[in-house]
């Protein structure tokens, strides 16, 4: 009998199945296997890629660390400015792009090394003190802003790590010290902090910076002064030449617009050069236009002379005895070169009388003399543009002394732009004027103005100013065809509390043409010597004629044409008195 097994359901064969379990167990095996070993290789490139990304996370952090350092920096210091130029549109600041160059010490391979080669170029750089900057974990640290690109290129070549440059905006002044004290300058971080760059920041850009804006420069329009170059440039020579011919310690001057208040030109020597600004800080480069006080002397007279005239209590056909010199307590005002003798009002003004310009005070009295010094802006702090304006030093005490040693210029002290502006004042018609460095019509400037005396007291000191200058101390600063008119003023300086005779300060205060008053200008010159010897060393003999050289070279600049009047011919303005 044969049996017969068939390997299908149902169906037991020993031999065939042992084998078809066997094979199944393994099968099984290799795949758990091969999911371990990729579950592995998988694990191990992602632990290679976390190492990898934290890294370049740690890199990127220090990156972004070093360069917000270096941006923080740079928006602080790239800062830009509008350019500066004069009426005409001449620049007179700009900015310029230069090099500063920085360090990241924590990058830095040999900081000795680095310090080395860095002070073999820079070589105003002590090196210990570089290498002690050097040697720290900071970030971001200055080691000289601006240097030359002949600098920049050697530095490059040099190839030190953590080393490397930002580019900045410097001022320039392409004028160098011709406007020195009109425009001012700015600091290392371009910030302004004297002149027309100070006021330019306290308008508004220094709180557009420190909000970030305004640091491109791309669209800043340009700030227009009312100042012409070419004046400034003759006024500055002139001054500087009288500086050197009279072996004087300092000379000032400005020239300003009658009708507008612009100020046209405006010098103080000695000066500096904003480019190089390392004697800015000296206490003779200040500003003495507006940032200095002085006793004028006489001067001082014109601005008696007009509230006198103006309160109606002296008339031009008055006389007044100037006999015998006038006691005050233990002193006497005397007059130089007195004529012993009563003078009329106009020869009190052109023999510069001590003792009848004192007389016209007392007619004035001490409460309305206070009242026309205050309208006429000489007795309170002077508003201008400018930042640097000294407060003017006025008698806290008001006696009978007071009120006539004030009336010739004697023991108040103001800024020569104060005289300038009065002296505005006394030939327009009899208007105050704020100085202004900015362009203004005359529609603007009257908008803002004061009438202080009348036209009438206007029209008597424009001619007495043009009586002195044709028959008094004012002959010097006359100029044939210009019709100038002025006061000379020579003032003892006050040395350790004393007048010092022989010791002056000289100023000629004058106006041109003085039958239709356009411009205004105060020279003065201290402590002058006598240009040769046997020479006088007075206003007359030098701050008139400075004055007269000025008007020379610049009346046809500030568009004054001369008269073709000859000689001898009759003075228009004289004879209508």
């Amino acid at each position: 009998m044969t049996m017969t097994f068939t390997d299908r359901p149902g169906t037991f064969s020993p031999a065939s199945g042992a084998r078809h379990v066997s094979l199944k167990g393994a099968g099984k095996a290799r795949r758990d296997q091969t999911r371990s070993r990729i579950g592995l290789t998988m694990m191990a490139f992602m632990l290679v890629y976390c190492v990898i990304g934290g890294r370049l996370v740690m890199l990127g952090m220090s990156e972004q660390a070093a360069a917000g350092a270096r941006g923080s920096a740079a928006s602080s210091v790239a800062t830009a400015r509008p350019n500066i130029v004069d009426r005409n549109g001449e620049i007179l600041a700009t900015d310029i792009k230069t090099s500063s160059l920085f360090a990241e010490p924590n990058k830095m391979v040999d900081p000795d090394e680095a310090a080395e080669l860095i002070t073999s170029v820079l070589t105003d750089i002590d090196a210990d003190q570089l290498r002690k900057r050097l040697s720290t974990n900071a970030g971001f640290v200055w080691i000289k802003r601006e240097i030359t690109p002949k600098q920049q290129q050697e530095l490059h070549n040099l190839g030190i790590p953590g080393v490397g440059f930002l580019t900045e905006n410097r001022r320039f002044y392409p004028g160098g010290p011709a406007a020195a004290h009109i425009v001012g300058l700015v600091n290392i971080d371009n910030e302004g902090i004297a002149g027309i760059e100070k006021a330019i920041d306290e308008r508004g850009l220094g709180d557009l910076h420190g909000a970030g804006f305004a640091t491109k420069g791309a669209d800043l329009q340009p700030v227009k002064l009312s100042i012409d170059m070419r004046v400034q440039h003759i006024l500055r020579d002139e001054l500087a030449g009288a500086m050197q011919r009279y072996q004087s310690l300092a000379a000032m001057g400005v020239i300003v617009n009658a009708k507008t208040g612009e100020v046209m030109a405006m010098a103080s020597l000695p000066d500096f050069d904003p480019n190089n600004p390392v004697d800015a800080n000296k206490p003779d480069r200040l500003n003495r236009l507006t940032a200095g006080t002085y006793e004028l002397g006489s001067v001082f007279k014109s601005f008696t002379f007009a509230m006198a005239l103006d309160s109606g209590r002296v008339k031009m056909s008055d006389s007044i005895d100037a006999r015998f010199p006038i006691r005050v307590g233990r002193q006497q005002i005397r007059d130089y070169r007195g004529k012993a003798r009563f003078l009329s009002v106009p020869e009190v003004f052109r023999y510069s009388s001590n003792i009848g310009t004192a007389k016209m005070a007392l007619a004035v009295g001490q409460e309305e003399q206070q009242e026309y010094l205050k309208k006429l802006g000489l007795s309170t702090r002077l508003k201008t543009d400018l930042p640097e304006v000294a407060t003017p030093q006025v008698p806290k005490r008001w006696s009978q002394a007071t009120q006539l040693t004030v009336s010739f210029g004697h023991g108040i002290a103001i800024t020569p732009m104060q005289a300038a502006m009065a002296d505005v004042a006394l030939v327009n018609g009899g208007y105050l004027l704020s100085p202004t460095f900015y362009p203004r019509t005359q529609e603007e400037a009257m908008a803002s103005s004061a009438q202080v005396i009348s036209k009438h007291t206007s029209d008597q000191m424009r001619w007495l100013f043009r009586f002195n200058a044709v028959n008094g101390s004012g002959r010097n600063g006359d100029v044939q065809g210009y019709v100038v008119g002025g006061k000379t003023g020579t003032a003892e300086k006050i040395v350790n509390g004393r007048y010092v005779e022989g010791t002056y300060l000289n100023s000629f205060l004058s106006t041109f043409p003085m039958d239709d008053p356009q411009y205004v200008m105060l020279i003065t010159i201290d402590d002058p010597k006598p240009e040769k010897p046997g020479l006088p060393a007075l206003a007359a003999w030098n701050a008139a004629k400075v004055s007269s050289n000025v008007v020379r070279r610049a009346a046809d600049i500030l568009g004054v044409r001369p008269r073709s009047e000859s000689e001898g011919q009759p003075d228009a303005l004289l004879v209508s008195y």
